[in-house]
């Protein structure tokens, strides 16, 4: 499902985030165990909805994936204990949001802003779906 792009005839929404930074602790480098330092992450995940097939469901929050969750999964995972690759980290998270039933595919970018000072960012991006699991 790379690229993946909502789909009102197969019930599927996009929900993202972008931006999350969070401190984490993560790295193979000695600096990197010492203290946690500066992520920034990105999610996009695929959501099943069997109401927008037939147009506009009910207005209510139950229906949908709700993005304070994802969040405070997202900060959950990345506060947790020390991992040694940024890949691990996104994956983590992809298979957090893959717990909610209703999400059938995950992309998750995981950046190091601070790896290099003379390089924007560096980072990974993780695709998980629940047929893959």
């Amino acid at each position: 499902m790379t690229g993946f792009a909502p789909d009102a005839a197969l019930g599927l929404r996009k929900v993202f985030l972008r931006g999350l930074e969070v401190y984490a602790r993560l790295g193979v480098h000695a600096h990197e165990k010492s203290a946690p330092q500066r992520v920034i992450i990105g999610i996009e995940l695929a959501v099943e909805d069997a109401d927008v097939i037939d147009g506009i469901g009910p207005d209510h929050l139950s229906r949908v994936v709700d993005y304070e969750q994802v969040v405070k999964a997202a900060r959950r995972i990345a506060g947790g204990e020390h991992v040694l690759l940024v890949e691990t980290l996104a994956e983590r998270i992809a298979l957090a949001a893959l717990m909610d039933t209703r999400v059938v595919w995950a992309r998750v970018q995981v950046e190091k802003p601070d790896a290099f000072p003379d390089v924007a960012s560096v980072g990974v991006v993780v695709e998980r779906n629940r047929t893959a699991r």
